[in-house]
């Protein structure tokens, strides 16, 4: 990407600030259930469902939070900084593993910009052979229906898409 572009994927924060707290919990013990986010919390933050964050945690984009001595998870703030970086991936396209990816370079403190433009480049190239693929389809259904009879058309006979025409055909 040219120096000064962002992309929403990438957050105001990634590439100024490091990849912040690696983990995702955002404190340790105590400290972490005082200021700590629960998963309904944390959730209602980001605005997914609780079950979406608990299988980013079981796919390891989510690293696994702190426990409170009664077993809830308690996530840091970082985590919501997290999760907003795999939905906006999520928005564009990008898969799983791919965001895997750049989550991976992004912990260990340096920008994923750059891998982040190879794998948007790719999806821009994909997303072009599916448009290319719909315009066919959209001008081949534009067709058929043009060639579709008039409403004083009779019952079609079973298994064809029009009845035969004077033909036999």
């Amino acid at each position: 990407m040219t120096t000064g572009t962002r992309v929403e994927i990438l957050d105001r924060t990634s590439c100024a600030a490091g990849a912040g707290d690696a983990s995702g919990t955002g404190g340790s013990g105590a400290a972490a259930e005082r200021s700590g986010l629960r998963v309904a919390a944390l959730a209602a933050a980001v605005g997914v469902s609780p079950d979406t964050v608990r299988y980013y945690e079981r796919a390891g984009l989510l690293h696994p939070p702190e426990r409170t001595p009664t077993g809830y998870r308690v996530y840091g703030t970082a985590a919501v900084d997290r999760l907003r970086f795999i939905r906006g991936c999520q928005r564009l396209g990008l898969r799983l593993r791919e965001i895997a990816d750049l989550l991976a370079v992004r912990d260990t403190g340096v920008c994923p910009c750059e891998p982040a433009e190879q794998l948007l480049r790719r999806r821009i190239a994909e997303v072009d052979v599916e448009l290319a693929r719909l315009t066919a389809l959209r001008a081949e259904m534009a067709e058929m229906a043009e060639k579709l009879p008039t409403a004083a058309c009779p019952p079609p006979e079973p298994g064809r898409w029009c009845p035969p025409d004077g033909d036999g055909r």
